[in-house]
């Protein structure tokens, strides 16, 4: 923190700016009354304001100073004057940057009382039930958890825009209220008062605006860009708003794009954490790769586990389980001494994601096989098995059969299940990579229609040429995604800046020409006034502070965020409006019917 901006009637001083260096000085301090703690004839108080908490003694002698602190509620908020003490050699606290002196103090002056009895004990708000703290979060930000959280948010984006700055991009801020377009999730809709029956849409990312700037003349741009989505939450994603880091680079490549992100993803984690990093460049691995090794298009490089292939075997084998199916094998090192319940539990796994069961065999140390597909392997299947996992005696092997697409997501859940359960990640450590070579087409899993499986802007690896593929799965886009720990911080793109390719690539996926034009006029009309080859990315803030932060719920890096299921407790969010608001918008409320019996 810089120095104090304000000196006045309330304070001369934050609780961290007094030292010893200031015994024997006059002062005043100002914050939330934290503690009490009452010794008879010795009162002591911890005063707390956002620099820190610093130990204030009252004098033995002053009744009226000592029965009006014993009336206050903790947590009301006061000003003390006093002289700066030196506590005893003893009594010092090694905890506290304060904890070498204490405030002798000579007068209180209450300014704001806390007359309600706290909803939770902020020294125990990590026990409390989430609902409670976020209902009370104006109580749960005093912490110092959340305080040290939100202050490093702020330092974090800080760092940001100091780095954008001298990488030659500026900042530019891009419309909240825009139109509606398809980019992975629902819309958040606003009506339009003006315009009835039409609405606007906040924006799901700046994705059409920042590259109409790249049109408009501005090469290296980037925002810290507010984002909204109406998609379920998780541990690691916000149901509602978030933020990134947008930015996007014209006459740039995929590499341009890389060389920029890792210089400042590199600098980052390096300013605000001692931990080992990858370093740079950070590994590239192509997408077919990731599902097939890791089980994952965010994998945790931290896990030494790797699934392999066994589908060309297991077709000439037989193992009736395998026959016909995508098989994939993940040895577990050592894995022989696990008990039975050890592999129950990993069944349990494998069925809360759709699958009958889990094959898996123990190799014991004297050769003899057990577990579930121990009896239909044969010397050949073991030996083909231990060739391409490395698995030998004392380890165990599991096995997942299935189509290729859930093969892989099982695989890549058993994966994570075992590294964590044995401890087998890599302790204290950001492992970085990029994923690769995205298919720019997928398979709508209800429908089986054509559908974008990342950004509907990408430009198709092989440009127009590869549009004519008999099966647009096969096309792969320049996409990437940039992966940490785990999590993914962040997708991004070389873009289609071609009229013509777009309206080929959206036509793939079902959109006509006319679609085109209508849903992304702007785009389409301004490519044809001559458009820079352009690529950007935008990582997440919210899940780089997570890492930093050492968080496991992304709520706990926001200030106030949402629950889960998309309800802002503190403030009642979302909640009915009046008649007289739905007239003026040209709109009704709809009860949702009851499912039919």
């Amino acid at each position: 923190m810089k120095g104090l901006v304000n000196v006045n009637e309330y304070r001369t001083h934050r609780c961290r700016d007094l030292g010893t260096a200031l015994a024997g000085e006059r002062v005043t301090v100002a914050g939330w009354m934290a503690n009490v703690r009452d010794h008879g004839g010795l009162v002591f108080i911890d005063v707390r304001d956002q620099s820190g908490r610093l130990q204030v003694v009252l004098p033995r002698d002053d009744e009226a100073m000592v029965s009006l602190v014993r009336r206050l509620g903790r947590e009301s908020v006061i000003s003390v004057e006093g002289e700066v003490g030196v506590r005893p050699v003893a009594n010092r606290n090694p905890h506290l940057t304060t904890g070498d002196i204490e405030l002798v103090a000579s007068a209180v002056t209450v300014l704001g009382v806390a007359s309600r009895t706290l909803p939770f004990e902020l020294s125990a708000a990590d026990s409390v039930r989430e609902d409670v703290r976020l209902r009370n979060r104006y109580l749960d930000l005093r912490t110092e958890r959340l305080q040290r959280n939100i202050t490093l948010r702020y330092r974090v984006i800080q760092y940001l825009r100091d780095q954008m700055d001298e990488l030659g991009f500026i900042e530019v801020q891009t419309p909240i209220l825009t139109s509606s377009s398809p980019e992975g999730a629902r819309d958040y809709l606003v009506p339009s008062r003006r315009y009835p029956g039409t609405f606007y849409a906040l924006p799901q990312a700046p994705q059409q605006f920042k590259q109409l700037l790249m049109v408009g003349g501005f090469e290296r741009y980037f925002q810290i860009a507010p984002c909204f989505r109406d998609e379920d939450g998780r541990a690691d994603r916000s149901p509602g708003e978030f933020y990134q880091l947008d930015l996007e680079m014209a006459f740039a490549t995929q590499e341009d794009v890389f060389a920029v992100l890792e210089q400042v993803l590199d600098g980052l984690f390096a300013k605000f954490s001692d931990r080992e990093r990858t370093p740079i460049p950070y590994p590239r691995i192509p997408y077919a790769e990731a599902m097939l090794r890791y089980g994952s298009d965010k994998p945790d490089l931290r896990n030494p586990l790797v699934i392999v292939d066994l589908t060309e075997h297991f077709a000439a084998s037989d193992v009736q389980v395998f026959r016909g199916k995508t098989v994939r094998a993940l040895r577990i090192p050592g894995g022989a001494a696990e008990p039975r319940r050890f592999f129950d539990s990993l069944t349990e796994v494998v069925k809360e994601r759709g699958a009958p069961g889990l094959a898996w065999v123990k190799i014991s140390a004297d050769g003899t096989r057990t577990g579930t597909i121990a009896k239909a392997l044969t010397d050949a299947d073991i030996s083909a098995v231990e060739a391409a996992t490395g698995a030998s005696a004392g380890d165990a092997v599991l096995f997942v059969a299935d189509t290729e697409h859930t093969a892989a997501r099982i695989a890549g859940a058993l994966r994570t299940e075992v590294g964590e359960a044995l401890a087998l990640l890599e302790p204290g450590c950001y492992r970085f990579c990029w994923v690769v070579d995205f298919p720019m087409y997928e398979h709508n899993e209800d429908t089986g229609a054509i559908e974008f499986s990342h950004n509907p802007f990408s430009m198709p690896q092989g440009g127009a040429q590869a549009l004519t593929a008999e099966d647009p799965t096969s096309i792969l886009a320049y996409q990437y995604d940039i992966v940490c720990n785990g999590y993914e911080l962040s997708s991004g793109a070389v873009r289609n800046h071609d009229p013509e390719l777009m309206v080929a690539a959206f036509a793939l996926a079902g959109y006509g020409a006319r679609d085109v034009e209508e849903r992304f006029g702007a785009l389409h009309n301004a490519f044809q006034y001559g458009a820079p080859p352009h690529a950007g990315i935008a990582p997440g803030i919210d899940r780089i502070m997570m890492l930093l932060s050492d968080e496991v719920l992304i709520r706990d890096v926001i200030a106030f965020p949402m629950t889960v299921t998309a309800r802002d407790l503190l403030m009642g969010a979302p909640s009915p409006v009046s008649e007289q608001q739905l007239r003026d918008l040209h709109i009704r409320s709809v009860a949702p019917q009851p499912p039919a019996p």
